[in-house]
């Protein structure tokens, strides 16, 4: 099969879920345009900032929540259960469940002082609810820090080229904050700036490569991960006009790229689908339902999106009517990234075997040891050659580097924020209300995790992350009907998401007591998310009836 059709209309169906259905939704919400955001109201010129454009504002949205997980996702799924289910599930769900998740997490926001998510939760569950999700959220983003910090460390390490572009793009992004909010140079025109020298990085990088091995440092990716470290805590306090809103918006036009030239690629080369659409139900990896739909994560939904669009997003837009286009669209072009990673090594790579001369580009050698990042490089760098010659597998890193990083930064933004909010308000614990103490004490713990042995409980992220996502649709459907609006449009997917990641999580746990080295400890953790799951969705009914009942009695009293 064509990989340009197939890519095609999955796409157009992106777009036309964005042009149709988020419209509805907004309508559902009941988003008034014309209030004023926290971002104006609450400025305080560090964490409260109205962006200068909603553009720049997307482009930290989009780069903040991209990452890894919707390219290294459908990689895997691509791998175990095929191109087909992993396609489907993207669209279906980036439209319908994924992209309606970040919206309603963002309005709750920007309705309630651009506070997070779990602050949101106390007023429609209450304080119990509030302190067990706050607890779960915190830990959760403990541990994307390290992961990032970790794995971001490690490809520094191995890829030597993508060193001066990761780090030079800092100093870029400072200049073009510099320009944008000082200078006031038009946003356009220091977009154009900030992508000229970012190109000049990536070609510096590839012909002076910074290997830290060949110059003597002994665990090399452990260096570059507590450089990083150290990066996302200064990133984390700094005023957001500074580094964040400039950096991220670089990063975005960095995603926009490497997206036009990966489908302008498939429009010229136009390659068949070399991958099988369907495998297996159940492969090693476990069955298509529900480990493909917690596998995929970020490509169709992700609890992650939510904590970035309550902690950071809505401390920044500068206008109501621009939540829609950044909370749902960020999400279908995140979706759009997903189908392309899918198109990359399902279209881009071979599958078992190759012909003469192309015996490094099989799909199953290239991911051996898990390294499915240099699997999507080498597909992309397949569908660009085209157009970037050696080059292109290169620039499908640094792409992938670019969110990462972004990721990076933001997470510990976040975490700190958490951080503020669950010790030092919840518990009263005043120290931690200092936010560099605070930030202090988030990298700490992360460094801890990333320069141990957190692959050890990196398992069981994929399942409690869409675990996440579950509960903000369960609070979104509670703050729905305590308003008297409808509410289905967030029920039913929070449905989905609570049986799918209950049913990963419950086969998880058989797969850790039943394997030949039984893993106590994961299993334990997966049994006690199991049981918070179903306490909030409890809590969460329970909530919705009373407010059922308020309304009702309210429209009877009118």
């Amino acid at each position: 099969m064509s990989s340009l059709f197939v890519a095609g209309v999955s796409v157009l169906l992106l777009v036309l879920g964005y042009i149709f259905y988020s419209k509805r939704v907004k309508q559902w919400i009941g988003l008034d345009d014309n209030e004023i955001p926290p971002s104006v109201s609450m400025s305080d010129g560090v964490d409260y900032v109205p962006a200068k454009h909603w553009t720049i504002l997307f482009g930290h949205h989009f780069a903040s929540i991209a990452g890894a997980a919707p390219i290294i996702g459908p990689v895997i799924a691509c791998l175990y259960w095929g191109w087909l289910p992993a396609v489907i599930w993207i669209v279906v769900g980036g439209i319908f469940i994924g992209a309606v998740h970040d919206f309603i997490a963002l309005v709750m926001s920007l309705l309630n002082q651009g506070k997070s998510i779990t602050t949101v939760t106390e007023s429609v569950m209450g304080k119990t609810s509030k302190n067990l999700f706050g607890v779960f959220a915190f830990l959760a983003l403990i541990l994307v820090v390290a992961v990032f910090a970790a794995i971001a460390g490690k490809t520094l390490a191995t890829t030597p080229a993508v060193v001066i572009p990761t780090f030079g793009l800092i100093i870029v992004a400072l200049i073009v904050g510099i320009l944008m909010y000082r200078v006031q140079l038009p946003v356009l025109l220091c977009s154009i700036i900030g992508v000229l020298l970012l190109l000049g990085l990536i070609v510096t990088g590839y012909y002076v490569p910074i290997d830290l091995v060949k110059l003597g440092v002994k665990n090399a990716a452990a260096w570059w991960t507590v450089i990083l470290l150290i990066y996302g805590m200064i990133a984390s306090v700094t005023p957001i006009t500074m580094l964040l809103q400039p950096r991220d918006h670089l990063a975005g036009a960095v995603l926009y790229i490497g997206l036009f030239f990966g489908f302008l690629g498939l429009v010229v080369t136009r390659p068949d689908m070399q991958a099988p659409s369907v495998i297996s139900f159940s492969t090693k990896a476990g069955w298509m339902w529900p480990m493909m739909f917690v596998t995929i994560a970020c490509g169709a939904i992700s609890g992650f999106h939510s904590l970035v669009a309550s902690g950071t997003t809505s401390k920044q837009i500068p206008r109501m009517r621009d939540a829609r286009i950044i909370g749902y669209g960020a999400m279908i072009m995140e979706s759009a990234l997903a189908i392309l990673a899918v198109m990359a090594v399902a279209a881009g790579l071979y599958w078992k075997s190759a012909p003469d001369g192309a015996e490094g580009l099989v799909f199953q050698e290239l991911t051996k040891g898990g390294n499915w990042i240099k699997a999507f490089g080498a597909g992309y760098g397949q569908l660009t050659k085209v157009f970037f010659g050696g080059l292109g597998t290169l620039v499908g890193i640094t792409m992938l580097k670019t969110f990462i990083m972004t990721t990076l930064d933001t997470a510990t933004r976040i975490t700190r924020y958490l951080c503020n909010e669950l010790l030092g308000e919840t518990l009263g614990i005043k120290i931690m209300k200092n936010k560099y103490v605070a930030v202090l004490f988030v990298g700490v713990l992360s460094g801890a995790l990333a320069l141990g042995n957190w692959k050890a409980i990196w398992p069981i992220f994929g399942a409690s992350n869409q675990l996440i996502a579950s509960l903000v649709l369960i609070v979104a459907s509670v703050y729905l009907l305590s308003r008297n609006r409808r509410f289905l449009f967030t029920a039913i997917p929070a449905v989905i998401m609570l049986v799918t990641t209950i049913g990963a999580l419950v086969y998880k746990t058989h797969s850790f007591v039943t394997a030949e080295k039984p893993n106590i400890m994961l299993a334990t953790i997966a049994v006690i998310l199991i049981i918070l799951a179903i306490f909030l969705s409890i809590t969460g009914l329970v909530s919705g009836i009373r407010a059922r009942a308020a309304t009702a009695d309210k429209r009877a009293g009118d």
